[in-house]
């Protein structure tokens, strides 16, 4: 078996999620586990050793031993810069600036701090889903967004990075990115003909897995998009569905497609290098659709993961209803990472006219999780609301019965047609502990899609406004 280190010490304990019997039970048995040996493709598997009996491979991650060690937050802030301090190859300080020389200029226009990319480049067509991650070190803080794109020529999303010293200026690339120093495109859909992902991939979330012992891993939630379309029957025709969401402003109503998605993981030292980790669905997937008349028999997108405890993860997806007629929110429980339970669909709260979904949850500072969703109206227009909850798992409620976020009522502004795939970073500073910052993907009337950025008024989440 070939076998890949992210950090060499002695005597850790592996698992090998393929080859052991790991029983997940309801009650949830408290288990310390000190590193993970699980199965690995991509260009980032480096093998360490080799055997001609196996063609297996394998990476041996750590997880979290503590959810309140420095290097993992579910507010969306770190205080340590990983994806930079750790990797000796990475770019110098003046290098970086060097870089964010080239960035591109964005148009001003309220809210709006990430457009289009340049005619040609991997993200001239589409961006949207952003993933957002503040690091703060001692003399600085730096910001690394993950999001999808989609050049001219092509109907398939990939992942890329770009990068900023403010959340607000950001520097990407027009490529692919070939090294730790640079930005652009770090992700595209499988060559795999049996993976879930060969169509399409977008991010959902980015868990910094980090201990004492070993250096961060990125672990990266996103969701993959295959060419199989699945058919709602029983549904009204007229429902406006989609899968994934695409941007038709003149005529929503008979555009819609629906492809199967599932969710998948992969996993980074750096952040641009990236190794898919299987899943034990045979395509690769870490969960499954439901079966029969299940809720989520449809798709699974949007897979958004909070670490609660070092044995407690929580995944918060989206899918269609048929029943209902209605996208909504459900939940999977994880000991691991990569193995889950599902709790169900989250009821009881949620009356949007065709439903809810693209939850980003967080921990605020006192210790209660809010939840950042994207409401669809019954013309398939979207807003941002928020809702919170003490434990994560149930009790959640509206803040407030109105949208916090609405699109622009400017026709001609580039987020008119709607707002959605929320993002919460949380500002830690010593003079806006309680501001957050909520990035979302816009779209307008031409079907121009950017990514813009809203401030709250200190801790009040009823409210934000739009940056300028």
């Amino acid at each position: 078996m070939e076998l890949v280190a992210v950090a060499a010490t002695t005597g850790i304990r592996t698992i090998d999620v393929l080859a052991s019997e790991i029983s997940v039970h309801s009650s949830w048995p408290s288990m310390q586990i000190d590193s993970v040996l699980v199965p690995c493709r991509g260009p980032f598997c480096r093998p360490a050793c080799s055997s001609s009996k196996s063609r297996r491979r394998s990476l041996v991650l750590p997880i979290i031993r503590s959810s309140t060690r420095p290097g993992v937050d579910s507010s969306n802030t770190t205080n340590q810069d990983f994806a930079v301090e750790q990797d000796p190859n990475s770019t110098s300080r003046h290098q970086l600036a060097s870089i964010h020389d080239q960035a591109l200029k964005t148009t001003f226009s309220t809210g709006l701090v990430f457009e289009l990319g340049f005619k040609g480049s991997w993200d001239c067509s589409e961006v949207g889903s952003p993933v957002v991650k503040r690091f703060v070190g001692d003399n600085e803080e730096r910001w690394y967004m993950w999001y999808h794109g989609r050049p001219n020529d092509s109907t398939s999303d990939s992942i890329g990075l770009a990068v900023s010293g403010d959340g607000v200026h950001w520097t990407r690339g027009t490529q692919n990115a070939r090294s730790s120093g640079h930005v652009g495109c770090v992700l595209n859909p499988s060559s795999k003909w049996w993976a879930f992902d060969t169509e399409s991939i977008r991010p959902s979330q980015m868990v910094v897995m980090s201990n004492q012992l070993h250096s961060a891993v990125y672990w990266l939630y996103y969701t993959g998009y295959s060419s199989e379309e699945v058919n709602p029957s029983g549904s009204s025709t007229n429902l406006i569905v989609q899968n994934p969401e695409s941007v038709y402003p003149k005529d929503r109503r008979n555009n819609g497609k629906i492809f199967k998605s599932l969710p998948g993981l992969a996993c980074s030292q750096d952040g641009r290098h990236w190794a898919r980790i299987e899943g034990d669905h045979h395509s690769g997937a870490v969960l499954d659709v439901g079966t029969g008349n299940d809720w989520d028999s449809l798709f699974i997108a949007a897979p958004n993961v909070v670490v609660h405890s070092s044995d407690d993860l929580r995944m918060y997806y989206h899918s269609f209803d048929v029943k209902t007629g209605r996208y909504a929110i459900g939940m999977a429980r994880s000991r691991d990472g990569m193995r889950w339970i599902k709790l169900g669909k989250i009821i009881g709260l949620f009356d949007d006219e065709l439903g809810v979904r693209k939850a980003n949850v967080v921990r605020n500072n006192g210790g209660n999780y809010l939840m950042a969703y994207e409401c669809v109206a019954a013309d398939g227009r979207t807003s941002i609301g928020v809702a919170e909850s003490p434990d994560g798992l149930k009790n959640w409620t509206k803040i407030q019965e109105e949208p916090t976020l609405m699109p622009l009522e400017d026709d001609h502004g580039w987020d008119s047609e709607g707002v959605g795939s929320p993002c919460l970073v949380q500002m830690n500073n010593n003079n806006k502990s309680d501001e957050w910052r909520l990035y979302y993907a816009g779209i307008g009337n031409d079907g121009k899609t950017g990514i813009g950025m809203a401030v709250s008024e200190g801790s009040n989440l009823r409210r934000f406004r739009r940056w300028e």
